[in-house]
């Protein structure tokens, strides 16, 4: 009808707040997900995030699902009954916690207590000078309530308080104000960035921190699950403690780390792997833990391989005969204590998997044996905050680089400085050999001489030497061409 108005159409909810691909458009629905990110980063968990947020578990669930898309990183990895949160999640993490904390602060009912001017009273006169300090002077520490009791301290103050603490103090205050910040609960604690971790963990090797700070600072970090900024902080600090060089050629090629537990029964068949590839005239060193399962000392002794007492003796060795095994107590007597508080702890540490990324001669490339898959992530993207080359971590055994050929395993890797991943399908696994009247290392030496034959064992033999070659030629030949290759290997192993 002429001069009719026109009405538009009310639209759907889900055309006026997503867009094609169903991510948030409004400001209302992108809030709504800023304060979801905050929480799933204090809880490290969907069901917890949700019962903070007063919603259901599924919606939760979606609502990362978004986060995900929007960042195309997949933010928090599971790692047994936590969300770890990835390297770019931790990065915001401050940011997330200043909006979220300023928006309990805006709507806390208190707020409205300060009396405003009364009937008759001067109009305000207007301030010159710089604008007035915003109601959060420091970033929040973690998420905290609406409501603080009374006298408590807010996150700012805790915040300041730490914050004074600086380079002069004290070693064991500077390690005290560390074990505050990642183990003061939820309401105060966020992880360590990669220089405070090194900081906190070079105060543990100096021998300047209190025993009961040792246990408490390790104990929280295993607790709470490593980041990989803080990982490769603590990897930093050994280092340097160890005095390992920079990573190049020119010591060792590749760093295979064997800290096996005393426990495992397993035979050491990765030994005969890395001795294939050091036939092929690549330097391999293996670092390990005194009292190492495997029997690996005697193991190396049995291979005429002996034991380096120095990292300059490992270097000289390498040059002759390619291959070396070194302890951790050859390298620093404080790490080598350190692990021996398993012990006292009957549990791993941050140092279990700190020691796999030692790298004392500088290999350009690493080997990994790493069970857990956010394990092996973490491992990875620790490495690149390194500046690591080259890194390549198994998913079949957690104590050392050895295969097991007979289950899919995806290899995590790092191949000049860009994250690659290999899906290594499985094998059939070959019937199991008679049992032969030799002691295990007796056995495990036979195989490699040729006078017992043991199909499943030289399966892994081959599996994990082809891992190694294709972690050290990067991308100059396939896991199929290195197999080949490893398979050559071990026929020609004992020509000559």
């Amino acid at each position: 009808m002429p001069g009719a108005l026109s009405v538009p159409m009310p639209q759907d909810k889900k055309t006026r707040d997503e867009d094609a691909a169903g991510l948030p458009t409004s400001r209302l629905a992108r809030l709504r997900l800023i304060l979801a990110f905050d929480a799933l980063l204090v809880e490290k968990s969907v069901a917890k995030a949700a019962e903070r947020l007063n919603i259901s578990s599924p919606a939760m669930s979606r609502l990362l699902a978004q986060i995900r898309e929007i960042y195309q990183d997949p933010i928090v990895i599971r790692s047994g009954r936590r969300l770890i949160p990835t390297p770019l999640a931790e990065s915001l993490r401050q940011r997330l916690r200043a909006i979220a904390a300023e928006s309990d602060t805006l709507l806390d009912a208190r707020a409205g207590d300060s009396p405003g001017p009364g009937p008759g009273s001067a109009p305000a006169r207007p301030t010159v000078g710089p604008a007035p300090a915003t109601p959060i002077q420091a970033v929040p520490l973690s998420m905290r309530p609406a409501f603080i009791l009374e006298g408590a301290p807010d996150p700012g103050a805790m915040a300041r308080k730490l914050a004074s603490i600086g380079e002069a103090a004290p070693p064991q205050m500077k390690l005290a104000k560390y074990i505050a910040l990642t183990g003061a609960g939820t309401s105060g604690s966020r992880p360590l960035t990669l220089d405070e971790a090194d900081e906190a963990f070079s105060v543990i090797l100096a021998g300047d921190a209190d025993p009961i700070q040792i246990g408490a600072f390790l104990v929280v970090m295993q607790y709470r699950g490593l980041t990989a900024a803080e990982l490769a902080g603590l990897v930093r600090a050994s280092r340097r403690h160890c005095g390992a060089p920079g990573l190049s050629a020119a010591h060792a090629d590749l760093d295979w780390p064997a800290y096996i537990s005393p426990k495992s029964r397993e035979a050491p068949w990765f030994l005969h792997a890395a001795r294939l590839v050091a036939k092929a005239g690549h330097r391999i060193l293996i670092h390990t833990q005194k009292k190492s399962g495997n029997h690996l000392e005697a193991a190396a002794r049995m291979a005429g391989i002996g034991r380096c007492l120095s990292a300059g003796e490992a270097s000289a060795q390498l040059k002759k005969d390619h291959i070396a095994v070194i302890q951790l107590d050859s390298l620093s007597t404080q790490l080598h204590g350190l692990m021996s508080l398993y012990g006292l702890f009957e549990m791993r540490s941050p140092l279990n998997v700190l020691v796999a990324m030692l790298n004392p001669l500088g290999a350009n490339t690493s080997l990994l044996g790493v069970s857990r898959a956010s394990y092996r992530e973490l491992h990875r993207d620790a490495a690149a905050m390194l500046q690591w080359p080259n890194l390549a971590a198994l998913g079949n055994s957690r104590d050392v680089a050895q295969a097991t050929p007979f289950r899919s395993t995806t290899i995590f890797r790092l191949v000049d400085r860009l994250p690659r991943k290999l899906i290594v399908p499985s094998t059939p696994e070959p019937r199991a050999e008679p049992p032969i009247d030799l002691t295990r290392l007796e056995y495990w030496d036979a195989v490699w001489a040729g006078r017992a034959r043991d199909d499943r064992a030289e399966e892994v033999i081959v599996s994990t030497a082809a891992a190694a070659l294709l972690a050290l030629k990067r991308d100059e030949m396939s896991y199929a061409e290195t197999r080949a290759e490893a398979k050559a290997l071990w026929r020609q192993r004992n020509a000559g």
